[in-house]
């Protein structure tokens, strides 16, 4: 009997090759379409909202012979992405919005209503794999990257489980998108030549300060310019011994201190819950040799720190600190025990090249200390770790 497949068709090439590949295999496939999202503020105008997308899957549906379903989750998507976002930036975290959207919609919410239309399976059109090992535990899903390195999406769902990999299809995960666009113009597909979308997870390319301005209220403060002479710990490259003492860990990951006398008043902003760690658009400071950059902001004050160049000692750091309920393992038969040390390849954002780091875990939580220095370590983001091409876990960072 033929096996059904749901396909998240987004308008986007990639999920429009992963229909036409699911076809050529000899399923049957239906795509859905999801709109997650309605309001316009703080969308840049350049950018296309939900409509035009889903005038491109209803156009890729046609050319494919497939029916095309649409779900309306803005509801589910709000509470679950949106809020969360609101909540972190007004803590002075930098969430990621991308992360959150996999884990709590496309592999979820979008999964049970694929389900309702009889899905055997369900696809997106992700640059990961999937392979089925055999544990003594039994089956369990590896998450693997991408063929193409260069556009690897596995970083972005280091927060799915292992169950909501069931039944999951990555078509795509096994070629470089150059030869997705080539199968999009050899079919004549009217997303071949389509960008990829940019900005937050099925909202879009947004002016942030304006889109926080839902919920953040602007508000006046100083920003600091921290000389590069400042006394920040600078800790030496290569990996720290197994026998780390909890201090030690503790100062190696702490992020660097700064206050409000460490360096001369360099403007003003709006908010220091709008600024992240690395951030240099949006300060609109001159007067400089070298481009500023933020160090670090401070919510409770209303300050952002920030500091000359982009090879500023303060924009570097040796470790990162993640709390034990922020620790999720995919592979939960891997899952370290406190008292255990690891060494992994970690990645703290999308596109970052693997970086080699030793994992301590502790009571208390991960402390993941790199081989060299990391830039813009970002309370929010998610630390990533693999074990080759295998995605193993990742959490939250603290600090």
């Amino acid at each position: 009997m033929q096996k059904k497949v749901v396909v998240g068709l987004s308008g986007g090439v990639d999920s429009s090759v992963a229909a036409w590949l699911l076809k050529e295999q000899g399923y049957e496939v239906e795509g859905l379409f999801m709109i997650n999202w309605h309001d316009s503020r703080g969308l840049l105008k350049a950018e296309c909202p939900y409509d035009e997308d889903i005038t491109f899957a209803e156009m890729v549906a046609r050319k494919l012979k497939i029916r095309l379903r649409t779900v309306d989750l803005s509801d589910e998507y709000r509470t679950r992405v949106v809020d969360y976002m609101f909540r972190e930036y007004a803590v002075g975290r930098t969430p990621n919005p991308d992360v959150l959207c996999n884990r709590e919609i496309k592999f979820d919410s979008f999964v049970r209503e694929a389900l309702k239309h009889g899905a055997d399976y369900v696809a997106t059109g992700h640059y990961c794999r999937i392979e089925v090992a055999d544990t003594s535990g039994g089956p369990i899903n590896r998450l693997l990257a991408g063929v193409d390195h260069n556009k690897d999406q596995s970083y972005f769902l280091c927060q799915v489980s292992q169950h909501q990999l069931d039944n999951v299809l990555f078509p795509v995960g096994y070629l470089t998108k150059p030869e997705v666009r080539k199968i999009a113009i050899e079919l004549g597909l009217a997303t071949a030549d389509r960008k990829d979308s940019q900005g937050i997870c099925f909202v879009g390319k947004v002016d942030l300060p304006v889109f926080l301005q839902q919920k953040l209220q602007a508000k006046k403060g100083r920003v600091i310019n921290v000389p590069q002479d400042h006394p920040f710990r600078i800790w030496p490259e290569g990996l720290p011994g197994n026998g780390m003492s909890l201090s030690e860990l503790a100062r190696m990951t702490a992020p660097h201190e700064m206050n409000p006398g460490d360096g001369a008043t360099a403007g003003v902003h709006n908010g220091a819950h709008f600024y992240t760690v690395g951030q240099r658009k949006g300060l609109n400071l001159g007067g400089y040799r070298e481009p500023l950059f933020v160090l670090a902001t401070d919510t409770i004050n209303n300050l952002v720190y920030v500091g000359e160049g982009e090879l500023h000692e303060g924009l570097y750091r040796k470790g990162l600190f993640i709390r034990t309920q922020e620790v999720h393992w995919i592979r939960n038969d891997l899952a370290m025990t406190p008292g255990e040390v690891r060494d992994y390849a970690v990645r703290i954002r999308y596109r970052q090249p693997l970086q080699q780091a030793r994992v301590f875990a502790r009571d208390e939580g991960y402390y993941i200390i790199f081989d060299k220095r990391q830039r813009g370590i970002t309370p929010g983001q998610f630390a990533a770790w693999y074990d080759g091409e295998e995605l193993l876990g990742s959490g939250a960072i603290h600090e």
